[in-house]
């Protein structure tokens, strides 16, 4: 494993500027139908491209502008700790959640939980079969709670798939006792609007509250109508998780019309989502705050009283944002980035054409107090290596490296591989570390790489698409303070107080 270094300004080998402008007009025209993914970050599979893609992937690769064929690269400051491939789970992997000595992570096909006491060896403890895309993953306590986003029979873990036009159909989360981490037992389960893309979790002392995050309704599925314009919140007891049950749902962008026809006033360039739905949501409890990533719009709101949020300002970007993918706080809760899903996680966009801004990070000030707080744009950051046409790129999951006064953070980009960069100034972010592998595949656009990257105390986990769990290991001055903080459970989309 070596440091690699390649050209910033690399441009693909296209033959004549005629055929170079032709071909990036159909590439953005394709990402902007994409744009707006149903249910979301389905995995592609592979798509074949032009033989001038592949043999522009092959010359870089030749070149030394891009790694080999999943050759492992990486800065100087990065160690690639180990790799644990996938096992009974074959699916797409997803998110990762963290408590003690142990990692939870998702997978299309259940989910698996690991022994992390030694990083350098994780360990297999139980692997669970429950399909149902996309199986987004928290915990809190004994409890371990998975998102449904794809009609199914039913709500067991034995279920098939199902027509979302059935009124049968099921989607919604599902809740485990993990009291035993080598027999998780499934307790719960709970119905919801256009099933759970993704959720976050709000404890409290007795309840734990669960945002559910769930878009793109449709007149011909009974159970996921227009309008949706909100979220549905679910309680659930503690001490009694077998009563959950939804209790809510809170309209957070008022006035999608009956016809499904998007905010009055939202987007309405053809490369932006309509916003009918939010894709994820970050909550800050110590803050009471929460920021919304919601398809066509980027939402701030207060979570003072968890079952009824109310929105505090809400912001659009119908220049270079496509699909509002997910949010992640600073500390102090002054800035929050927000993620673009261009392409829906199945296009390259991560290529010289597509540029710095679109499909990039926003970074967003936010000023002022209490209610009249406001989310101010002050810049983009995309990661600042090009990778090819045949490789799946996208601004994804990540989070905070807590180190106290600077404002850092570890970022997944599917094939784009890890990023860890600072944006302490946030009109000018720069990326400090990274860590990828070439591509997956020179002759077919493959969807592969990192959904999650995550800094837990002391190492970066990430969940990797095709190839597993790798661990990796950040050594850098700007970052060694973080290794002196520790918390005991993280689930990135609900964020601690790391200096509380």
């Amino acid at each position: 494993m070596t440091l690699f270094k390649r050209s910033r300004t690399r441009h693909r080998r296209l033959g004549v500027a005629a055929a170079a402008a032709g071909l990036l007009a159909a590439l953005l025209t394709a990402q902007e139908a994409a744009a707006t993914p149903d249910p979301g970050d389905t995995p592609a599979g592979k798509q074949q491209v032009s033989q001038s893609d592949q043999a522009e992937a092959r010359a870089a690769i030749a070149a030394g502008e891009i790694p080999g064929q999943d050759e492992i690269v990486h800065t100087a400051n990065i160690s690639h700790v180990t790799n644990i491939p996938k096992d009974v789970l074959a699916g797409t992997n997803t998110d990762i959640a963290f408590q003690g000595r142990y990692a939870f992570a998702g997978n299309y096909d259940g989910f698996r939980i690991f022994d992390i006491k030694n990083p350098k060896a994780p360990k297999t403890v139980a692997q669970v079969l429950c399909p149902g895309s996309q199986n987004d993953i928290s915990v809190s306590g004994d409890l371990l709670f998975l998102s449904t986003d794809s009609s199914r029979s039913d709500s067991s873990c034995n279920s098939t798939t199902q027509p979302a036009t059935e009124k049968s159909s099921w989607e919604g989360m599902k809740v485990f006792d993990i009291s035993d981490k080598r027999n998780p037992r499934y307790v719960a389960a709970v119905e919801t609007a256009c099933g759970s893309h993704t959720h976050t979790l709000v404890p409290e002392r007795k309840n734990i509250y669960v945002y559910v995050s769930s878009y793109s309704p449709n007149s011909a599925y009974p159970d996921c109508q227009p309008p949706h314009d909100g979220i549905t919140v679910i309680k659930v007891p503690v001490k009694a998780p077998h009563k959950a049950a939804v209790v809510g749902f809170p309209v957070l962008f008022p006035g999608e019309g009956p016809d499904g026809g998007g905010n009055p006033g939202g987007p309405t360039n053809p490369g932006v989502s309509k916003t009918t739905g939010c894709h994820d949501i970050t909550v800050l409890p110590s803050k009471d705050l929460a920021a919304g990533a919601c398809m066509g719009d980027g939402i701030l709101f207060s979570i003072k009283d968890p079952e009824h949020p109310k929105v505090i300002d809400q912001v659009q970007d119908n220049v270079n944002f496509a699909f509002w993918h997910s949010a992640t706080f600073n500390q102090d809760a002054d800035k929050v980035v927000f993620t673009d899903e261009l392409g829906g996680g199945g296009a390259a966009t991560c290529n010289a054409e597509i540029g710095p801004n679109r499909g990039a990070d926003g970074i967003y000030d936010i000023v002022g107090k209490g209610d009249k707080r406001q989310l101010v744009f002050r810049s983009y950051f995309k990661i600042p290596r090009h990778q090819a046409a045949t490789e799946v790129c996208v601004a994804h999951n990540g989070s905070l490296i807590p180190v106290k006064g600077k404002d850092i953070m570890v970022q997944a980009w599917y094939q784009g591989g890890v990023s860890v960069w600072d944006f302490t100034n946030s009109s000018n972010p720069k990326e400090i570390a990274y860590f990828e592998r070439g591509p997956v595949n020179v002759n077919q656009l493959t969807t592969a790489g990192p959904w999650s990257a995550y800094y837990y105390n002391g190492y970066i986990y990430s969940n990797d698409i095709a190839k597993g769990l790798d661990v990796l290991k950040i050594n850098d001055r700007r970052t060694d303070p973080a290794r002196r903080v520790h918390v005991d459970e993280l689930n990135v989309q609900t964020q601690p107080d790391y200096f509380d």
